[in-house]
C-alpha cells in the first residue's frame, strides 16, 4: 500500500497520492486520444468504403478481442510485473496508431489495413484493462478506493465528452491521420508516469505460474468465490437493462427527435456532466446508506431514466434526463468495481476483474442486441420499455445476492498451514498431491460439521483444488476424513500461501468440532512416479 496518508476520504482524496495522481491525468489523456480514434477511424471507413457492414466491422475488431483475451491478459497481469507489463502494452498500443497514422497520412491507407489495425488496437485494450485495473488498489489506501474508482470513471466520462469534438474539429480541418498520430502521442503519458514509478515489489518465493495454470486458477478462483459471484449477478442484473438507453440513445435523437449529430453530442456530454457530479457525491452518499441500498436506488432511477427515454421528445427535457442517468450510472459502476476489486485476494485480483469486465462487456452486448432487435421488430418506445422492466426485475437480486464488505485485512495470507514435507525435492511439478485431513467428530456435531466443511470446500476449490470429497469411516464414525487434489507439489505450495486470515476463520469453525485433546491430522501424497530400471 502506498506511504501517503490520507486524514479524511472525500471524493478528490485519491489525488492526495502521487503516483495515483499522475496516472489519473496521463489516462485522461489517453482516453482522449482513443476516443478520437474512434471517431477518426468511424469517419475514414466511411471514405474508404460505403458498405455498411465494413462500418459496422470497425467496432467489432475494436470489441472482439476483449472476448478472447480478457481472461489470459487477467492471468498475465497477475504472474508478471504489472507495470513492465502495462508498459509493453501501452507501447505496443502507441506503435499501432502512429502506423494508422503514417499509413493514413501517406495515402496507402484501405479497409483491410484499417480493420487488421483497429483489431491491434482492440487486443492492446483487452491486454490492458484487467492489469489497469488491478492497479487501483495499489495505489490508494482501502478508505480512499470508493473515490479513487469513481474518480477514474470520471476520467473516462470526461475523455468522452471531450475527444469527440476535438476529433472533429481535426478531421474536418486536417483529416483523420491526425486523430491517430494524437492519439499515439497520448499513450506517452500513461507510458512516461509508468516509466517513473518506482513500484515495490514482494520478492517472490516460488517460481511464477505458468499462463494456462494461472488462467485455470483464476477461472476455479470466480466458480468457487460466492462474493465475487454476488458482485457478477448484479452485473448482469444492472447491464442488460440499463444497456438499452444508450444503445438505442442515436436512434432516438435520428429518427424520433429528428435531431443533429450535434444533439446528440449535447445529450453524450450531458451523461458525462452527471457522472462528475455524481462522483463528487458519491463520498457522503456512501456515509448514509449501504452498497447494496445505492445500487438498488441507482437502479430504480436509471429504469426512470429509461422509461422517460421511451416517452419524452423534446430536447429540452431529455438533457437533465441523461444527466441523472450519468450520475445513476456512475454509482452502480463505481460501486460494483469496489466490491469486485475488494471481495479478493491480490493474487487472483486481475483474473477475476477480467471475468468481471468478460460479464460487463457481454452483457452490454446482449442487452444491445436483445433491444435492438425488439426495437426492430415493435418500436423504440416497447424495446425502452422492456429494458425498464428487466433493470426493475434485477433489483430483486439484492434480496439474495448481497454485495461483499470485506476487510483488507481479511484478505491477508494467513500462513498458519506448516511448511509440507518432501523428501524428494528435485521434481516440484510432480503431481497430483492427494492431501487429507483426518477429523474425529462426535455423533452430535456431525450436522454442524458437514456444514461447516460446505464452506471449507469453496475455500479450497478456490485457491487450487481440482477436487474435494468428504468421507466417513464404515469402521469408526467418529472419523471423518476430507480429501482434495491439488495439481502439482509445487500447486500445493502456491495452496498454502493463498489462504487468507478469512478462511483461516473458516478452517477454524470446522475444527472446533473436533472431539477435545485429539489432533488433526493431515497427509499429503503424491501419485506414483516410475523409475527406469
Amino acid at each position: 500500500m502506498p506511504s501517503e496518508a490520507v486524514v479524511k476520504s472525500s471524493a478528490w482524496s485519491p489525488l492526495g497520492y502521487k503516483t495515483f495522481r499522475w496516472l489519473w491525468v496521463a489516462s485522461i489523456a489517453s482516453n482522449i486520444g482513443t476516443w478520437m480514434h474512434e471517431v477518426g477511424a468511424g469517419w475514414l471507413m466511411t471514405s474508404l468504403s460505403a458498405s455498411p457492414m465494413n462500418v459496422a466491422l470497425v467496432q467489432v475488431a475494436g470489441s472482439a478481442p476483449m472476448f478472447f483475451l480478457a481472461l489470459p491478459a487477467g492471468a498475465m497481469a497477475d504472474i508478471v510485473d504489472r507495470r513492465r507489463y502495462l508498459l509493453s502494452v501501452q507501447l505496443w498500443m502507441a506503435c499501432v496508431a502512429m502506423a494508422l497514422a503514417l499509413l493514413t497520412l501517406t495515402g496507402q491507407m484501405n479497409v483491410t489495413l484499417l480493420l487488421l489495425l483497429t483489431l491491434g488496437m482492440g487486443v492492446g485494450t483487452a491486454l490492458m484493462m484487467p492489469a489497469w485495473s488491478a492497479l487501483t488498489p495499489e495505489l490508494v489506501d482501502k478508505a480512499d478506493l470508493p473515490a479513487a474508482i469513481a474518480l477514474s470513471s470520471v476520467g473516462v466520462n470526461v475523455a468522452r465528452a471531450i475527444g469527440p469534438a476535438i476529433a472533429g474539429v481535426l478531421v474536418s480541418m486536417s483529416g483523420p491521420w491526425s486523430t491517430f498520430a494524437l492519439n499515439a502521442l497520448s499513450f506517452f503519458a500513461v507510458i512516461s508516469v509508468l516509466w517513473l514509478w518506482r513500484r515495490e515489489v514482494t520478492p517472490a518465493v516460488l517460481p511464477a505460474e505458468r499462463l494456462w495454470g494461472a488462467i485455470r486458477a483464476g477461472w476455479r478462483y470466480s466458480r468457487a468465490s460466492k462474493p465475487l459471484q454476488a458482485v457478477m449477478v448484479r452485473a448482469v442484473a444492472f447491464f442488460l437493462g440499463a444497456s438499452g438507453g444508450m444503445s438505442l440513445l442515436p436512434l432516438i435523437v435520428r429518427q424520433e427527435l429528428q435531431g443533429s449529430a450535434a444533439d446528440y453530442g449535447l445529450l453524450l456530454g450531458s451523461v458525462g456532466v452527471g457522472a462528475v457530479t455524481g462522483a463528487m457525491l458519491l463520498p457522503k452518499i456512501r456515509e448514509k446508506i449501504s452498497a447494496d441500498g445505492l445500487v438498488a436506488g441507482a437502479s430504480l432511477l436509471y429504469a426512470l431514466v429509461i422509461v422517460a427515454l421511451a416517452f419524452v421528445r423534446d430536447l429540452r427535457v431529455l438533457i437533465p434526463v441523461m444527466f441523472v442517468s450519468g450520475a445513476a450510472w456512475i454509482a452502480v459502476l463505481s460501486s460494483l468495481q469496489v466490491a469486485a476489486q475488494t471481495a479478493v485476494p491480490s493474487w487472483v485480483r486481475a483474473r477475476a476483474l477480467s471475468v468481471y469486465i468478460l460479464v460487463f462487456f457481454g452483457s452490454m452486448a446482449c442487452g444491445g442486441l436483445l433491444w435492438g432487435f425488439v426495437a426492430s421488430h415493435s418500436s423504440i418506445t416497447y424495446a425502452l420499455c422492456f429494458a425498464a422492466t428487466a433493470l426493475l426485475l434485477g433489483i430483486s437480486a439484492t434480496v439474495y445476492f448481497k454485495l461483499p464488505v470485506t476487510d483488507a485485512e481479511d484478505l491477508a495470507p494467513s500462513l498458519h498451514w506448516p511448511v509440507p514435507v518432501l523428501l524428494d525435492e528435485q521434481n516440484p511439478d510432480r503431481g497430483p498431491v492427494m492431501v487429507t485431513v483426518e477429523y474425529q467428530i462426535a455423533p452430535e456435531n456431525w450436522p454442524a460439521f458437514q456444514q461447516a466443511m460446505n464452506d471449507v470446500r469453496r475455500m479450497r476449490r478456490r485457491n487450487g483444488a481440482f477436487s474435494w470429497g468428504l468421507v466417513q469411516d464404515t469402521e469408526n464414525l467418529q472419523c471423518w476424513l476430507e480429501v482434495f487434489f491439488d495439481e502439482s507439489w509445487l500447486e500445493h505450495l502456491r495452496h498454502h500461501n493463498r489462504v487468507t486470515r478469512a478462511e483461516q476463520r473458516i478452517e477454524a469453525n470446522a475444527r472446533r468440532l473436533q472431539v477435545e485433546g485429539v489432533p488433526v491430522h493431515i497427509r499429503h501424497l503424491l501419485a506414483g512416479q516410475m523409475h527406469p530400471k
